[in-house]
């Protein structure tokens, strides 16, 4: 009875408009739906590639929209990698490439304009490793397809980008500082990601096998400058790669392992209470009891705001996903030929490359959270006045406050199929026709998988590469 009461007052009200408008901009297109990704971690322990795409493609409609067609054909473009349809393959990786760099760029240029809208509205333009790891990946299908040069484009590309990185989202904040909405300075974090030891570890294999030796070294010795100058993304053990530009005149097996699945987003909770030109933001978090309670304070200057304001926003953050996988064991003819080496954590490359951009995405929240916050404290008295009744003006504004929860969540949106690590690992042989295993161990040292390779061809020239995965 309040409610059709309430109802019938605000839409006679002068506050109707302003009320619809908060209700409007709550709908789906700010929030990140992952309904559609039930039951795929089971499929993919499975390596049911195909079950997988039938999937996607069955909810590309309700599920990715054209702002989320990065993540469409990341998706697709990783699932037919693992089937081995490189050309499918590099076909989307491709597509989700060529949109990330236009999605970016047009942020970029909107980005003083865009300050006030969830992120969730906006085309999602790919996280930074994501358009690093396409070009592996595209790499690593043109490898699939004995095409050399197109592969080491993809290499090349990936040192490119990562050199342009910081620069990228110092723009972007740059950018943002010029829009008549913001509070604050808009700054980018620095990069800690500026020489891929995996990207390298390719350039070195490809220059070996057409005989380019110093310029094989040189990969060899970027890759020992990666964990040197890196070490909170490369903290542990280097892989031992001295003999690798040995040449003994038997054949080299190189074999390349992904294993676990990459981070997720997950959304992170805070509130702002406001003093006289401050916000006092507070994180909250779960104790062991799974009762809230306050993890940290900060306080950011902010002009003009008054005291007594009580708001509340959602930013993302990466979390790693479990892998049951702690060791990958090679077998050459039965016998056990040796481990594979860690060489790239790359949960640890997307977590690293993320933190360039979450002092920008913090203070757009905020921004837009204080912007939003004081429009609704306004339309709220404004509400209250015409109602002229306690009852109603009380719900009145708790279906505002709840209007303008809704449209503050966290974007996010995420690619699901890259993995979580790279490991590698050399073998010599005698040229010849070898059955090759690939052993994926847990942590008590039991095999959950076997990759089985009868009758692998490796010689003396060129590469003899095998890439393995198993992202459980």
């Amino acid at each position: 009875m309040v409610m059709k009461l309430l109802k019938s007052k605000i839409f006679r009200s002068g506050a109707a408009t302003f009320l619809m408008l908060l209700l409007l901009s709550g709908c789906a297109n700010t929030k990140t739906f992952k309904s559609q990704f039930e039951g795929m971690e089971q499929k993919l322990a499975k390596e049911e590639y195909g079950v997988l795409l039938n999937q996607i493609e069955s909810k590309k409609d309700d599920f990715y929209k054209a702002k989320d067609r990065v993540v469409y054909y990341l998706d697709t473009g990783m699932l037919q990698h693992y089937r081995g349809n490189y050309e499918l393959s590099n076909e989307s990786l491709s597509k989700a490439e060529d949109a990330m760099e236009e999605l970016f760029t047009k942020s970029v240029s909107k980005a003083a304009t865009s300050l006030l809208i969830n992120d969730n509205v906006l085309d999602y333009a790919g996280e930074p490793y994501e358009d690093i790891y396409v070009n592996v990946f595209k790499a690593l299908n043109y490898l699939g397809l004995n095409d050399f040069e197109s592969a080491s484009v993809e290499i090349r590309r990936i040192n490119v980008k990562l050199a342009q990185l910081q620069d990228k989202y110092q723009k972007k904040a740059e950018k943002l500082n010029s829009s008549s909405d913001k509070k604050a300075d808009f700054k980018a974090a620095d990069n800690k990601f500026h020489n891929s030891a995996l990207g390298r570890y390719l350039g070195m294999l490809m220059y070996r096998a057409e005989n380019q030796q110093d310029d094989a070294r040189i990969d060899k010795e970027k890759i020992h400058e990666a964990f040197k100058l890196q070490s909170s993304i490369y903290n542990f053990k280097e892989p031992d790669l001295d003999s690798y530009l040995d040449f003994t005149g038997k054949a080299k097996l190189n074999i390349i392992g992904f294993t676990g699945k990459s981070p997720d987003k997950k959304a992170e909770t805070f509130y702002i209470h406001s003093e006289k030109n401050l916000l006092v933001i507070a994180e909250t978090g779960e104790n062991p009891r799974g009762n809230q309670q306050l993890k940290e304070l900060d306080a950011l200057y902010w002009p003009g705001i008054e005291k007594g304001y009580h708001f509340k926003f959602q930013t993302p953050f990466m979390e790693k996903r479990h892998s049951d996988v702690k060791s990958v064991r090679v077998l050459i003819d039965g016998k056990k030929a040796g481990n594979l080496q860690l060489i790239e954590d790359i949960a640890n490359v997307a977590e690293k490359t993320y933190e360039l951009k979450v002092p920008i995405i913090y203070l757009k929240t905020i921004t837009r959270t204080v912007a939003k916050g004081l429009l609704s404290e306004k339309g709220k008295s404004e509400m209250e006045k015409k109602l002229n009744n306690p009852l109603l003006g009380f719900a009145a504004r708790m279906a505002t406050d709840i209007a303008v929860d809704a449209t503050e969540n966290a974007d996010l949106r995420i690619s699901r199929f890259f993995p979580a690590k790279a490991l590698v690992g050399e073998f010599e042989v005698e040229p010849g026709k070898h059955d090759v295993s690939i052993e994926y161990l847990n942590g008590s040292g039991v095999v959950i998988h076997t990759r089985n390779y009868p009758d692998k061809y490796i010689g003396t020239e060129g590469l003899n590469l095998i890439e393995a995965y198993y992202l459980k």
